[in-house]
């Protein structure tokens, strides 16, 4: 293990919230809740407003509208966190080869590596210009942390919410950790805290009191070998750069159960088709292809079937999805379905399935009047992935917060829509205050779906421009007179470390 914490980990803060309340300025400072809206719909993400009223990530969004009937609740805009992603990942990799992205608002960096930090005081001045850059590009916030290792450096993180740093020095990992409760550590999940909890362990000191051999006797050899090591301090993960992924799948909630085994079979080729679709748009093909199905009961199945080669074909993940659906029992009704496509490579590799299947798709095609070049995949349609499962047709166009644009007034989003009528506030991110509210009829000619609008930074200019340096940071929120400072009082405000 290093003796310095030069491993970053850097998470936004309620990043899709956030964004949301960067975008539409008569959200800001108001209760914003991003997630799937329909009865089966969980919170994706909850602004620090909407958190107090006890609404959280993975909630059902039934209890979070309980909880905050006056929030905003809107749908994810991934095209809109993608762009402001791409901006925060460009600005870790300024600092180091080594960076390991985990989602679009998390990521590990390894200092050392690029040589920005070697000891405390340099990581903790990197640390806080990255953040400071954040804000400044992007008009968001971040928490660092800093530690030896990568669970110490996301603990850190976690306690840095919101806004904030915190670095753990190397030599006080155990007696930082010691006190927390064991959900704290990876791999420590509600069942594995249960059974803790019943055998007398709360905490991480518990843990490592407990012992390795009776950790294995409880969790079995992996889990508990790893478990008793991180509760010791150690972990010996490095970063790694641009994780491979290692699969690409899509699947589907459903807001009443599917009953009919045809319409279940024509979801599972529409799922077949996104999933290929995700997959080329990454360059990459697959050799497996994985059915899942959750069935009206919550018992989950899945299924998988491995080609002869790999193939980003439509026709062929269709049909191999298919056969999967075959051997599964849907009697009852479906909940859930997925179709995903692992053992991925960067080539394809035509068998004679995938010609044969190809094939029956152009003979389809030409007996319902097209006529494909020789060679040409018959591609989905682009608009069938866009839709919610059963949902009306007015619901499928005007998804509260998206965005629109109308001929007379202008861009604004989706506030809500149904009955035949769509409600949009017209305002922009560069909006000095809230904009108007207008209702129209869901077919309007003049409204149109539109393209999110890039962000703008404190300094009033669209993210990603260049608009000098950073205004000072505000530190006279609740939030961040309440985090505590260094204990040995060299580090500026916004910023902890622990220290023997």
């Amino acid at each position: 293990m290093r003796t310095a914490p030069t491993l970053l980990h850097l998470d936004m803060d309620a990043f899709y919230a956030a964004a949301e309340q960067a975008a539409k300025p008569s959200l800001r400072g108001k209760a914003v809740v991003v997630g799937g809206l329909g009865p089966r719909g969980v919170v994706a993400t909850a602004s620090y407003e909407a958190r107090r009223f006890g609404v959280h990530s993975a909630m059902p969004m039934g209890q979070a509208r309980r909880l905050a009937p006056n929030a905003a609740y809107l749908v994810p805009r991934f095209t809109l966190y993608r762009e402001v992603s791409e901006q925060v990942m460009g600005l870790l990799r300024e600092l180091s080869p080594l960076v390991e992205p985990l989602s679009l608002d998390e990521a590990f960096v390894d200092l050392e590596a690029g040589g920005a930090a070697h000891d405390a005081p340099s990581a903790l001045a990197v640390g806080e210009r990255l953040r400071r850059d954040i804000r400044a590009v992007t008009g968001l916030t971040g928490s660092v942390g800093l530690a030896a290792t990568k669970m110490l450096a996301k603990i850190a993180s976690e306690e840095a919410k919101p806004d904030g740093l915190v670095v753990i020095d190397a030599g006080t990992e155990r007696a930082h950790i010691a006190p927390l409760p064991v959900r704290t550590l990876p791999g420590v999940g509600p069942a594995t805290g249960e059974l803790l909890r019943r055998a007398g362990i709360v905490t991480v000191q518990e843990i490592a009191d407990a012992g390795q051999d009776e950790l294995v006797r409880l969790l079995g050899m992996a889990h508990g070998a790893s478990l008793h090591a991180m509760a010791l301090g150690h972990d010996e993960r490095p970063v790694v750069s641009d994780r491979d992924a290692k699969s690409v799948s899509v699947e589907d909630t459903f807001a009443v159960d599917i009953h009919d085994r045809t319409r279940v079979r024509a979801e599972v080729e529409r799922l077949a088709d996104r999933c290929v679709a995700r997959l080329r748009a990454a360059g990459r093909s697959g050799r497996t292809v994985v059915l899942k199905v959750r069935r009206y009961d919550f018992s989950t199945l899945t299924r998988s079937e491995t080609l002869r080669g790999p193939t980003d074909a439509p026709a062929v993940v269709r049909e191999a999805a298919g056969r999967l659906l075959e051997s599964v029992d849907t009697t009852g009704g479906v909940r859930l379905l997925g179709v995903g496509v692992t053992g991925l490579a960067d080539f394809t590799q035509e068998d004679l399935f995938a010609q044969a299947a190809e094939e029956r798709a152009a003979q389809r095609l030409a007996a319902e009047g097209g006529s494909p070049e020789p060679g040409e995949r018959p591609e989905p349609d682009p608009h069938e992935a866009e839709p919610e499962p059963s949902a009306p047709a007015e619901e499928r166009r005007w998804l509260a917060g998206h965005d629109v644009t109308h001929a007379v007034h202008g861009a604004g989003w989706v506030q809500g829509s149904g009955v035949g009528r769509v409600t949009v506030r017209f305002e922009t991110p560069a909006s000095t205050r809230p904009g108007r509210v207008r209702t129209f009829r869901t077919d309007d000619p003049d409204l149109a779906p539109a393209d999110p609008l890039p962000l703008v930074t404190p300094a009033g200019t669209a993210a990603g421009g260049d608009d000098g340096p950073p205004p000072p940071e505000d530190h006279s929120s609740p939030e961040l007179a309440s985090r505590p400072k260094s204990r040995s009082g060299g580090t500026s405000p916004g910023a902890a470390t622990s220290s023997p």
